[in-house]
């Protein structure tokens, strides 16, 4: 009798431990096999192969767009996996809380780049936030790199493998910038050249209101 009630303690104390542990609370936002949850916009080409979001062009580098969740969040925090392309200006990035269906960006955005090229992998929205990786000394050529993005209202912070690299709060954030929207995965070509970027591994703990 002492060993089923020693049973049930540990697990109603196991079961309390997970209903409190933020970690509990993160889920997978890509399930590995196809873009359901997800929304095309634009004229970019999105796929999934062997586990992996592929975004490109398809041969034409005036084909731009994003892959947008269909859920809405406003303050959260979000973990992934990029590998792009290493030519020239031709770059990615996060939007953060777009406008749903919306292709053009609303808000902020982590973008993803060269440094080389001066498109950091940093913080922009209409001009550089936060350069975040300016020589491009964190992030790794032709590889999987980490990105962990946390925003909670006009605060964000951008982590790319293990390192801060962005901490910035907007001093005069607009309502559209601090209300829930669509995490959305961008892309388009530059300098004539139809580029590629890739996406694994995105999860998110939604911290809600």
């Amino acid at each position: 009798m002492r060993f089923f009630i020693s049973i049930i303690a540990v697990l109603t104390v196991s079961s309390l431990v997970a209903q409190d542990d933020p970690l509990a609370k993160v889920v997978s936002i890509f399930n590995g096999k196809d873009l359901a949850g997800w929304e095309q916009m634009g004229m970019a080409e999105w796929r999934v192969e062997d586990g992996v979001i592929v975004g490109g062009q398809d041969g034409d580098p005036k084909r731009s767009g994003v892959l947008a969740t269909k859920k809405s969040y406003q303050n959260f925090d979000l973990e992934l996996e990029f590998m792009i392309d290493e030519h020239g200006k031709y770059n990615s990035g996060v939007l953060l809380r777009n406008g749903p269906g919306e292709r053009k960006q609303r808000g902020y955005q982590v973008n993803i780049g060269r440094g080389a090229a001066k498109e950091y992998v940093g913080l922009h929205m209409k001009e550089w936030l936060d350069k975040g990786d300016e020589d491009d000394s964190i992030r790794k050529p032709n590889a999987w790199n980490k990105l962990r993005i946390r925003a909670v209202g006009p605060h964000i912070e951008v982590w790319l493998n293990g390192k801060q690299i962005v901490d910035y709060t907007d001093p005069n954030p607009k309502p559209e910038h601090v209300s829930a929207g669509v995490i959305a995965l961008q892309t388009y070509g530059a300098e004539g050249h139809a580029g590629w970027v890739k996406f694994r591994g995105l999860r998110v703990l939604d911290l809600g209101e």
